[in-house]
């Protein structure tokens, strides 16, 4: 396999707001700077609306994506769209993807998560078969159809309040009595939309039909008639590459402190993949900056933590 051997001052791997906003400090502050991610905007290009984005009273996440890639581009820099395989220390930092090959003197591991499964039978088989894990890109399919969504915090009810527009019934699917974990804003809206009903203290345990998703089993045994599902459970951190580098983790996230640095020299952190409690886009952009400031300030010294 041929590989391009590129050196950089930093490699930013996620390209999610977190890695984005690094990137835009970083660049300014005139760093060579490299930013590789499978998907640019990560989850962020997934949402239905972004309504507590300073500036926006309301915007998509797609057009927010495009937005931070205009901005990072702007600033010269490079944005692969690629997936790392491997990475090793060694005077420096060694990143393989499938194309090609990196150097760098510092990394932002900003990898973001990935959806959360509902971890029942025949998930994957019915995955795209009335199974979902994106509203956004999927909601169009059911108008005037019944679907059901898997989840009650923010990004469940959101996506419940989008498949509203399209489905004549939406269910929401929560193992709590209450939703404990969203905004109220978003609780209000859903609890004024005629076409949304929570189903409260339920779990769904089975997934049934032949060929598609027809309706599922809940934890009491009642079943539900659904002609799609979304899956809207949360995330989990995308941590591979910090456990590869012998990074610290708590409950499965990377500790970060105040500069955004990890135990392992040269390697920070950022966005969702951090022991943040707080997951947002917003939260992500400043530890992006954060992050960006603290290489930059490493590199002038010459340094090492």
């Amino acid at each position: 396999m041929f590989y391009n051997m590129d050196s950089y001052d930093l490699i930013i791997i996620g390209a999610g707001p977190a890695g984005l906003t690094a990137a835009v400090y970083a660049a300014r502050y005139k760093l060579n700077i490299l930013v590789i991610g499978k998907v640019p905007g990560g989850l962020m290009g997934e949402a239905h609306e972004v309504c507590n984005f300073p500036t926006y009273d309301k915007i998509t996440g797609f057009e927010l994506v495009k937005k931070m890639v205009e901005q990072v581009k702007k600033l010269d820099v490079e944005i692969k769209s690629e997936e790392v395989l491997d990475i090793k220390k060694s005077e420096g930092f060694q990143i393989v993807t499938g194309k090609n090959k990196y150097s760098a003197k510092k990394i932002i591991i900003a990898t973001g998560s990935k959806r959360r499964s509902l971890g029942v039978e025949r998930e994957k088989e019915l995955t795209g078969k009335g199974l979902h894990y994106c509203a956004t890109c999927d909601a169009g399919f059911y108008k005037d159809k019944i679907v059901g969504v898997a989840g009650g915090g923010d990004a469940a009810l959101t996506a419940a309040l989008l498949l509203s527009k399209f489905a004549k019934k939406v269910y929401i699917i929560y193992r709590r009595d209450k939703f404990l974990n969203a905004e109220p804003t978003w609780v209000e809206e859903v609890r004024k939309n005629k076409k949304i009903e929570p189903i409260f203290n339920s779990e769904i345990i089975e997934l049934i039909g032949k060929d598609k998703l027809e309706k599922v089993k809940l934890k009491d045994n009642r079943e539900v008639v659904l002609d799609g599902l979304f899956v809207e459970i949360g995330g989990v951190p995308g941590c591979v590459i910090a456990e590869k580098l012998g990074v610290k983790m708590k409950n499965n996230y990377i500790i970060a402190d105040k500069n955004q640095g990890t135990n392992a020299d040269g390697v920070f952190a950022a966005g969702d993949v951090t022991d943040n409690p707080l997951k947002q886009i917003v939260t992500a952009c400043g530890e992006g900056a954060v992050a960006g400031y603290s290489v930059y300030k490493e590199l002038m010294r010459g340094e090492k933590r």
